[in-house]
């Protein structure tokens, strides 16, 4: 069944744990990353850092805790079977949990862009004709248009608070079906008001991606 925007609601987080070691991670269909006493549980989301550029800045729903010092990682994203791309041994790294969650409200515009493959275009001295290859992804970036008057709103404090940290959040997207889409990012709050006949009085703020969002079909 289609979905449509209208219902989704948008959040951040306003507050993400300390960076907590990853010793290893599996080559799985799902993941599964070993860190002693790691206190998470299910649905938790977490950040990974790791030695696997693949990845590496990408937030991920935590599926199962096997023991107190594992735990697995939810969706295709986390499927590390193919060795060729997941040296067995080299996974190690880190993950930070989002702690607290802030919902952004009277937002009037969502737009994105970003995440598309980027190619490289070469030819042979020999050969009249151009090929292409990929060459890895863009980052994902999100703009949304927020209601001027939204000023007094937890949302919007935890913007201005973002943006003038420069620290490291996670957006999160949740559509009125339940399906999720999270993205770690950082915040840049234009808070001058753009006034125009016939609309609402808003203010932009950007959402610059640190690579792609994971997105779950339910949450």
């Amino acid at each position: 069944m289609a979905s449509l925007p209208t219902g989704s609601r948008i959040a951040v987080a306003t507050s993400i744990g300390a960076k907590v070691p990853i010793t290893a991670i599996t080559n799985a269909t799902e993941a599964v990353c070993t860190a002693a006493a790691h206190g998470l549980a299910v649905g938790n989301i977490v950040i990974i850092t790791s030695g696997w550029g693949r990845l590496n800045g990408l937030v991920f729903r935590v599926k199962a805790v096997p023991t107190t010092d594992t735990f697995t990682l939810e969706g295709r994203k986390a499927n590390t079977t193919n060795t060729s791309l997941f040296t067995p041994g080299s996974g190690a790294g880190a993950f930070q949990k989002a702690l607290t969650w802030v919902d952004v409200v009277q937002i009037l515009n969502n737009n994105t862009s970003g995440g598309d493959p980027k190619k490289v275009t070469y030819r042979y001295l020999e050969s009249e004709n151009e090929q292409e290859i990929n060459d890895g992804f863009s980052p994902v970036s999100r703009t949304l248009e927020i209601d001027a008057d939204a000023i007094e709103t937890p949302g919007y404090a935890a913007l201005e608070d973002l943006s003038a940290s420069g620290a490291d959040t996670i957006q999160r997207l949740t559509m009125r079906n339940g399906a999720t889409s999270y993205l770690a990012c950082t915040v840049a709050l234009n808070d001058e008001v753009l006034m125009q006949e016939g609309q609402v009085n808003r203010v932009k703020c950007d959402f610059s991606g640190k690579g792609r969002s994971t997105r779950y079909a339910t949450s």
